[in-house]
């Protein structure tokens, strides 16, 4: 078997991942959402708690990762509920849900779509680690630089267009173009009726809480120097008006303040998103 290029998991989903773990450990309950699964597939050194990105600055975007995985996956549960059989994660990294929520997963078809040298380690993680590839999950490789399109692989993996999904693309849109994102949202919107799409995205900078401004500035400098810069930021309304020219029935805006009142109010210890950073948009067919 060829050796696959660049096998080895993303820094980013690591991160995502990490942050997922340190919210169990450090933040007091209920928690938004449980998940140890990423820290095993991720396996950091002992030292990994005293990294830069996991310091008590950066806790804002912790509460921020938990709450749009904990939406999306509630999102799932509820469209399953109503017979939707198929989810698509684009740009998947460490996700695990197919792992930790089997009670949903198993009701639908879940695709996984990512590039195929960190797809390729994580099947790997999967199979050490016991988990295995169940017979409901799909790891889809899309090599974007080889010209690739999604939705191919998509089919080739068993996706049926003509039946409705829900597809998911998180901490993926501040990286590719304007058009880039119009497409994705132009051939989502071309699924069959019942479809959602549920997409983050970032809004510009300078409107983020003035506490969270520097690490989102930081973050952009080092996705920048890493060759993976931040392109696209909008307002929600320009998001909206995106989705409305693709196709999309429905759209809306779920800003950070509506999840952090659906899922952090109440909490004592001030763990919210923060406002004016990255933000959904759901969109039906």
């Amino acid at each position: 078997m060829p050796k696959t290029p660049n096998a080895a998991a993303d820094s980013t989903a690591v991160r995502v991942a990490l942050w997922r773990a340190l919210h169990v450990e450090v933040d007091p309950p209920p928690h938004v959402l449980e998940d140890k699964v990423g820290l095993k597939l991720a396996a950091p050194d002992d030292a990994w708690r005293s990294r830069p990105d996991m310091s008590p600055f950066t806790r804002p975007f912790r509460a921020s990762i938990v709450a749009r995985a904990r939406f999306i996956e509630d999102l799932v549960a509820e469209q399953a509920a109503s017979g939707v059989g198929q989810y698509v994660i684009l740009g998947a990294g460490l996700d695990t849900f197919a792992q930790r929520r089997p009670e949903v997963a198993s009701r639908v078809l879940v695709f996984e779509v990512d590039r195929p040298g960190p797809q390729a380690w994580k099947r790997q993680r999967l199979v050490d680690l016991g988990f295995g590839i169940p017979s409901f999950l799909r790891l889809v490789p899309v090599d974007f630089e080889a010209g690739d399109t999604w939705w191919e692989r998509l089919a080739e993996a068993g996706f049926d267009p003509n039946r409705p999904a829900v597809i998911a693309s998180t901490g993926v849109s501040m990286y590719l173009t304007k058009e880039a994102i119009a497409a994705t949202l132009r051939q989502v919107a071309a699924l069959a009726p019942g479809s959602t799409l549920a997409m983050s995205f970032m809004l510009p900078i300078e409107l983020a809480d003035p506490e969270v401004r520097p690490a989102i500035e930081r973050a952009a400098d080092g996705a920048r120097a890493s060759g993976t810069p931040f392109i696209s930021f909008f307002m929600p309304m320009e998001m909206l008006a995106l989705g409305r020219e693709a196709g999309f029935r429905d759209v809306q805006h779920v800003s950070a303040a509506a999840l952090a009142q659906r899922y952090f109010a109440g909490r004592t210890d001030g763990l919210r998103p923060p406002n004016n950073s990255e933000e959904l948009l759901v969109a039906r067919t």
